[in-house]
């Protein structure tokens, strides 16, 4: 509130924003109004369908005398001896909080305040020597009373995930004040007279920890701008440092074991690229374990798509750190592979290319027998979108230089996954990458191809082979179990009715179905006749189980 005194001078009182009780027993003043209901009267009996509101206001303690007056105008023209003064009216002016929930509410006032914010902002870009040793506390509380809040519930918080390029994002309703309250804080933070070992005093774990809760803001504008405010931060700060990385692990431990929700991996992730990529080598213990512990089982979660470029940048810088951390972090990534979601599936196979663009090839060889395993099931799957992205491996020259230098190793692997599909697989599109690649094998190593090929039809000729003698001994079980006693009456369990009673039986199951049983039932268990004499004494129980055992070891095989 602004009060004008006898001398005319323009001072501002700043009401704090937690009071007690009126004595009128009236509620605290920053409580929020009575929420007002509409009673529509529904002749048709039809359901109302409401629209859900995209635009959504944070929980802010509303201040409760919201009259402000504006303030003279704070430009070069503004005479030195008052900059400071009045600068720090306007910041204890800006310390009220509207309630935006009601658009129309307090017009003149918000007016006042996004002037004043605006003013600063050009006055701190424009000018020098506008931050002095007064200005610390009272604009680092400013942002705090403007920026650190309750958060709205997620808007939908376990439905599907969310996709940026259909799903239509919450919007932060007080974003005309909250935008130049941040764009202020960077100017603050930019500023050549910003001195950090003053701001240290205020800038502290628990002002950190309150920036990092506002990351699960809805409000994409607002993660970009805390994104920035962070790393300005993390930059200037040295001693606060290893205490943000490490909350920033606490942020995303919670969403892989706890949560699963949360709206500001992405942009964490994209400030964790720039600090990794400015890690001092050799690498510390405590950033191996935050690739192996924190980044690599972030590929579990379900909103995986949210955030996997950021991901994968991260993950690459690594690897190009250290190339050692290769067959950690691929043999970590088959581990997590998909085995029902393609598009996922798609996503891991973008990000093993450029993991195996940077690798080195010694750190290949420890890992293409089960990375080239899990390229073999990709180019097999019926999802067209799978088997297309991993047959573009081909067209990497990087990695085809690999695969040359391996492929007495790798076209054993590749080669009956590529056959097989030449021929199966429904896709032309395929049909065509796959003759690519073994047009490129066979130009390689023609020898090698040609034993492949021989190979496989022999293997193929021995499945068709021991399918065969499966077959016969089945028929040798089935011709040797005729001769048991008990043949018959397992048959007519089996046979009881005829093709037409069974389907009339089928049809009456969903109405009948105990009583159905039961007759049948009654049908198998009437008196078989009499076997031949001569039947009962060829029992050669003993072949049956050759038979079987038989039966059993290729199946084994």
């Amino acid at each position: 509130t602004v009060d004008m005194g006898k001398d005319n001078q323009i001072s501002v009182i700043y009401a704090p924003l937690q009071a007690n009780k009126l004595k009128d027993n009236t509620p605290p003043y920053d409580a929020p109004p009575p929420t007002p209901i509409s009673k529509v009267l529904n002749i048709t009996g039809t359901p109302i369908v409401r629209k859900e509101k995209r635009q959504t206001s944070a929980r802010y303690n509303a201040s409760k005398n919201c009259e402000l007056t504006a303030l003279i105008p704070l430009n070069e023209k503004t005479a030195a001896s008052e900059r400071e003064e009045l600068f720090i009216q306007k910041i204890q002016q800006c310390c009220t909080l509207f309630d935006f929930s009601e658009p129309l509410s307090d017009l003149k006032f918000k007016e006042v305040k996004r002037a004043a914010l605006h003013e600063m902002v050009d006055f701190l870009t424009n000018q020098n020597g506008v931050i002095t040793e007064v200005i610390y506390p009272e604009a680092i509380n400013m942002f705090a009373v403007n920026l650190f809040r309750t958060l709205p519930p997620s808007s939908n918080p376990n439905g599907a995930e969310f996709d940026p390029e259909e799903d239509e994002p919450t919007l932060e309703s007080s974003w005309p004040h909250l935008q130049l309250v941040y764009e202020l804080f960077l100017r603050f933070l930019e500023s050549p007279d910003f001195q950090p070992s003053m701001a240290k005093r205020f800038i502290d774990h628990q002002f950190v920890l309150q920036l990092l809760d506002l990351f699960d803001s809805e409000d994409p504008r607002e993660r970009d701008f805390l994104k920035t405010v962070l790393h300005r931060i993390y930059g200037k700060f040295l001693g606060l440092r290893a205490f943000i990385r490490k909350q920033i692990n606490n942020v995303f431990y919670r969403f892989i074991y706890e949560t699963e929700h949360h709206n500001g991996i992405a942009e964490l992730l994209e400030i964790l690229g720039s600090i990794i990529n400015g890690f001092a080598l050799p690498l510390k213990e405590e950033h191996k374990q935050f690739l192996l512990k924190v980044l690599l089982p972030l590929h579990k979660a379900k909103s995986l798509s949210v955030y996997h470029p950021q991901l994968t940048y991260c993950v690459v810088q690594f690897l190009e750190k250290d190339p050692s951390l290769s067959e950690a972090v691929i043999k970590s990534l088959l581990k997590f592979w998909p085995k029902t979601h393609s598009p996922k599936e798609v996503m891991f196979l973008n990000e093993l290319e450029e993991l195996l663009d940077v690798i080195e090839p010694a750190e290949f060889q420890k890992v293409m027998v089960p990375l080239f395993r899990q390229i073999a099931k990709c180019v097999s799957s019926p999802h067209f979108q799978v088997a297309e992205r991993a047959l573009y491996y081909w067209n990497n020259e990087y990695i085809m230089s690999l695969i040359t230098d391996n492929s007495a190793v790798i076209l054993p692997i590749m080669f009956p996954a590529l056959n097989r599909n030449s021929k199966t697989h429904w896709n032309k599109t395929i049909h065509g990458l796959i003759y690519n690649a073994l047009k490129l094998f066979m130009e390689i190593d023609q020898r090698l191809f040609d034993e492949c090929s021989k190979n496989y039809k022999q293997e193929k000729q021995m499945e068709r082979e021991k399918l065969s003698q499966r077959e016969e001994l089945w028929q040798q079980v089935e011709s040797l179990a005729k001769t048991n006693p008990e043949w018959t009456k397992a048959r007519r369990f089996n046979d009881c009715l005829p093709v037409s009673d069974s389907r009339a039986l089928c049809d009456q199951y969903s109405e009948n179905s105990d009583s159905a049983y039961d007759q049948s039932e009654q049908r198998a268990r009437q008196p078989p006749p009499p076997l031949p004499p001569q039947k009962q004494a060829h029992q050669e129980p003993r072949e049956v189980r050759q038979a079987l055992a038989t039966l059993t070891t290729l199946n084994n095989y």
